[in-house]
């Protein structure tokens, strides 16, 4: 028998326009589009998941890097022990493998207060090292300051967030209260104003010199809150704060402080909790997808089976084997399949370039941190998807070709 008969018989059977097969074309366009449907779900699922997780964490690590070295003794709170960022320590972990970049920065507490109203704010003072792209791509108005760590410039970012509650403006002076020993007051100008849609970063940091930063912590100059570094690669966060540990672990600096390093997944462990419990989700809804799909596919193969039991018995009949007919009825389900994953992928990616270019579905900032549901994705793992489902989808139709084997040729060629 030729090797490429059974291909012949499934494409004559899939390319038959007969009119008299009035059963199995509507079974058979039922479990294409079933199909299609379930891989469309699925593309959207993934790139939804993939593009919400990078946003929500590339927003956590542009409000705080890969990693974090501060005081072992620092608590919770923003009014932290100091540590000397030193030029040998900071070239010192520059040195590591896996490190990309260092950048200082110190926390202080304090008030602003207006005419009418007051809040509680942070200042976050940071350095000419520091990477500002993050904040850069998140002003909605203004330009941003030239930060310095030997004089202060007195002018700050503030929130869009901090700013409406505020009823402040562009160029708009402030007050900023700390309180010590005795209450400090320092007067800053609104240089920028932006808007990370991250609600626990927007409703409480202003950002300004590390120099003044400092001196309202009365530390000496080269003491900060923390140091934040930067990874080559984000898959190698853990082995870069253990070389972190080794470097800094046995050397504490001038004034006693000792290092200590931490991921962001340690400093933000609910965020992260939260994103790994996504991955569930699109476990979830893959399966029943399949299975839905499954089922659809099995039902129009054993239409297709039923309907065409002349043909199988005529085929035995002339030598065919029960494997050689499961065989056209196999190649016959993956045209059948192909199909339907082509249309999949056209509606799946299709709605993914709609949402891409025009934001149709928007989402709540305060609650999800992205305005627009994010998608991402790399063609690997959508090519995987989709090789998946294929294998799966063939592995879960082998069942109903067995029925195949059931099918008498002196009684089939009776069958109508």
């Amino acid at each position: 028998m030729m090797p490429m008969f059974e291909l012949f018989v499934a494409r004559k059977i899939y390319f038959d326009k007969s009119e008299g097969k009035k059963i199995s074309k509507p079974a058979v366009r039922i479990a294409m589009w079933g199909l299609a449907i379930g891989l469309a779900v699925m593309i959207i699922s993934v790139a939804v998941v993939i593009g919400f997780k990078q946003e929500v964490r590339e927003k956590v690590i542009g409000l705080g890097a890969h990693i974090q070295i501060s005081n072992f003794d620092s608590n919770t709170t923003y009014e932290m022990q100091p540590i000397a960022a030193t030029d040998s320590i900071m070239e010192a972990i520059r040195g590591i493998d896996g490190v990309k970049h260092v950048q200082r920065f110190t926390t202080k507490p304090g008030i602003i207060k207006t005419g009418d109203d007051f809040t509680g704010i942070v200042l976050k003072g940071i350095g000419p090292e520091y990477d500002t792209s993050f904040l850069e791509n998140s002003l909605t108005e203004g330009e941003m300051p030239a930060f310095s760590d030997t004089s202060s410039t007195n002018r700050i970012l503030i929130s869009e967030a901090l700013a409406a509650k505020m009823q402040l403006k562009l160029g708009d002076k402030i007050h900023t209260y700390y309180i010590e020993e005795q209450i400090r007051v320092r007067r800053f100008t609104i240089a920028g104003i932006y808007s990370t849609h991250f609600s626990d970063f927007d409703n409480l940091f202003i950002i300004g010199d590390l120099y003044t930063a400092n001196r309202l912590n009365g530390w000496q100059p080269a003491q900060v809150s923390g140091m934040e570094v930067e990874a080559s690669d984000y898959a190698e966060l853990e082995s870069v704060r253990e070389a972190i540990s080794r470097e800094t672990g046995n050397r504490p600096d001038p004034y006693g402080g000792v290092f200590y390093a931490q991921t962001v997944k340690e400093l933000y462990p609910q965020i992260f909790a939260w994103l790994d419990l996504l991955d569930l989700n699109v476990w979830v809804i893959l399966i029943l997808m399949i299975g839905v799909a499954g089922f659809t596919m099995i039902s129009g193969l054993l239409i297709i089976i039923l309907e065409r039991t002349n043909m199988i018995g005529i085929l035995k009949s002339l030598g065919a084997g029960n494997r050689t007919v499961r065989k056209i009825f196999l190649c016959f389900a993956a045209f059948l399949v192909g199909k339907g994953m082509l249309w999949g992928n056209i509606i799946g990616f299709g709605i993914c370039l709609v949402q891409h270019f025009f934001h149709l579905v928007p989402l709540d900032p305060a609650t999800y941190y992205v305005s627009t549901v994010p998608l991402g994705g790399s063609i690997w793992v959508f090519l995987l998807l989709n090789a998946c489902t294929f294998i799966l989808s063939m592995l879960i139709l082998i069942g109903p070709s067995c029925l195949i084997s059931k099918i008498h040729p002196a009684r089939s060629m009776r069958y109508e």
